[in-house]
């Protein structure tokens, strides 16, 4: 692999997001950003979390009740336990994934990723979310992902980067396009309803990361054309929950799951 510019002395969302979750993968700009929002958010590492726990339960239910084998994950950021593959490949082995991101030290990291069930499959793609055609064009794609079988195509705390509506819904409908009925689209990103999660969206955007928060009627509106599952979206510690439940006042993101069908 070759050398990557880290740039470690501007804050990177990827590297605020590991710290927070108590990861070690960050530098001292980073962590002056990360304490600076949590001034102004003291729930976010709790929020942070909720988000983790919601992705692993999403990624469990699309592989233990639907039957999903192909999972493509974008906006991946660092590893951290359970990672999306170690989700569903204990589902089922055969599971292939691939991961998207174009965080220089996510790159750097890509090899804790591509850990795999023999039987399965894992493959880092170093690409950004706005460019679909690149993504869908890959060779880690193309290999991994049969087009004629369902997909899941998750989007997990990456949406509230890219601040344009129609920026979103083109990058969305550009994802989803080439599969088939049956696909999945999972998404988590900030809600506006929560006072700390405007305060840290503003805290983001101060320090020069375009960050957005949405209500939920502009998250449910992501997932037009598509067929929204119960229960609808929700703050994420609301998706479904399996162990004791997160306080509301602490959960900054919302987030639901959608399902293809046929035309």
């Amino acid at each position: 692999m070759p050398p990557v510019d880290l740039n470690t002395s501007v804050p990177h969302s990827a590297r605020i997001y590991d710290y927070l979750l108590g990861g070690k993968d960050n530098f001292e700009a980073d962590r002056q950003a990360a304490a600076a929002i949590v001034e102004s958010s003291p729930s976010l590492p709790i929020s942070m979390r909720a988000n983790r726990q919601y992705m692993a339960r999403v990624a469990h239910y699309l592989a233990a009740e639907r039957g999903i084998r192909q999972f493509l994950d974008i906006g991946t950021g660092l590893p951290t336990s359970p990672n999306l593959h170690e989700v569903v490949q204990k589902v089922d082995p055969t599971t292939k994934i691939v991961y998207v991101d174009n965080d220089p030290i996510v790159l750097v990291h890509a090899r804790a990723l591509l850990t795999s069930a023999p039987e399965g499959a894992t493959a880092y793609l170093d690409a950004d979310l706005r460019n679909v055609e690149q993504i869908l064009s890959s060779p880690e794609v193309k290999l991994n992902i049969d087009p004629t079988r369902p997909v899941s195509i998750s989007l997990i705390a990456v949406l509230q980067f890219i601040t344009d509506e129609n920026e979103a819904h083109q990058i969305l409908d550009g994802l989803l396009a080439p599969f088939p009925a049956g696909s999945t689209l999972s998404i988590s990103t900030v809600t506006a309803h929560n006072p700390q999660a405007v305060a840290a969206a503003a805290s983001y955007r101060a320090r020069g990361i375009p960050a957005k928060e949405r209500t939920d009627a502009e998250v449910t509106d992501l997932f037009r054309g598509l067929d929204l599952l119960d229960p609808g979206v929700v703050l994420v510690n609301r998706w479904r929950p399996d162990t004791d439940p997160v306080d509301d006042a602490h959960v900054q993101m919302s987030g639901g799951v959608a399902v293809k069908n046929a035309a």
